[in-house]
């Protein structure tokens, strides 16, 4: 057990770190007695398995219900530079590094599919499970889509659009930009608020209609039918609903019709600045944004103080 022999600058670090905020949530005083406690207990662990010892201990949760150990493992690491506590060395995690898929002949280009949407029957999404049809999936971004194929992280839904007997499309939901100045001032949220709640909003990151399929209003059609059904969906798999829908459309190479037509809102262009980490920053081309509220209480619950 840690015992100080620098009592008087041990008060002052257990005054300060009350001030420390780190995703939302602020660290008091006894709290960061705990997490010394749990570090120098169980120092055996990885630096991943005490955040999620830490995460457990002071009950910090995402909005799904799950640990939340990314944000963990920065406070940790932020109260190792300032002195506060020592954590083990880091070790290999083990992962394999992500690789692209390697294409098949099953996401070789279809017979041409043309036509009106009466003519190709209903349209409808079907959530990707199973490692067969993941793997298919991100086969399809990685050939088809300008940007390739996307690891998601946090929360996240693949689906496939069906139609005609026969794959159309695909889509991606995943985890929201972090921060979005035009996004952000349109919500109203405050930092704290927006770190708090962000799980609630969620981004179609990759959104892929066949080339080979050529069918007006598809585009569209198979959006609506996701704001119909992602609450849904989210909720039996993730345990909670999201508030709201963003995307980012590249003038570059689209205009963003699909999304207008299907009634998302246009917030206006990102900067082009991409996320700026310490020491390290990098430039995007700007990006148009949209989103579409899910809950017609969208912002009282992205504005709210409970996380």
């Amino acid at each position: 057990m840690f015992v100080s022999t620098h009592p008087s600058r041990d008060a002052t670090l257990e005054k300060e770190v009350a001030l420390i905020v780190q995703c939302g949530r602020q660290i008091e005083s006894e709290e960061l007695a705990q997490i010394r406690e749990t570090v120098e207990t169980f120092w055996r662990l990885s630096q991943w398995e005490l955040a999620q010892t830490v995460c457990e201990h002071l009950g910090w949760h995402t909005a799904s219900g799950g640990n939340k150990v990314d944000a963990c493992l920065k406070l940790l690491k932020r109260l190792e530079a300032q002195g506060r506590i020592r954590l083990p060395a880091k070790r290999d995690s083990g992962r394999k590094s992500g690789k692209q898929p390697i294409a098949s002949h099953r996401i070789q280009p279809q017979e041409p599919v043309v036509g009106k949407l009466s003519d190709i029957g209903p349209i409808r999404l079907r959530v990707v499970q199973g490692k067969a049809d993941k793997a298919l999936f991100n086969e399809y971004l990685s050939r088809y889509h300008y940007l390739g194929d996307k690891k998601p992280f946090g929360c996240y839904l693949r689906y496939f659009v069906e139609g005609a007997g026969t794959l159309l499309g695909c889509m991606l939901f995943s985890g929201a930009a972090k921060a979005l100045i035009k996004r952000d001032q349109w919500i109203g949220w405050s930092t704290n608020e927006r770190l708090r709640n962000l799980g609630f909003v969620v981004n179609n990151g990759r959104y892929l209609i066949f080339p080979w399929v050529k069918v007006r209003y598809l585009a569209s059609c198979a959006l609506g039918k996701a704001i119909r059904e992602l609450g849904r969906h989210w909720q039996e798999r993730w345990g909670y609903r999201p508030v709201l829908l963003e995307t980012f459309v590249d003038p570059h190479y689209f205009d963003g019709t699909c999304y207008r037509a299907a009634n998302f809102r246009y917030l206006g262009m990102t900067r082009g600045m991409g996320l700026i980490r310490q020491g390290q920053s990098y430039a995007t081309s700007p990006k148009k944004i949209f989103v579409y509220p899910l809950a017609d209480n969208f912002r009282q619950v992205l504005c709210s103080g409970e996380g």
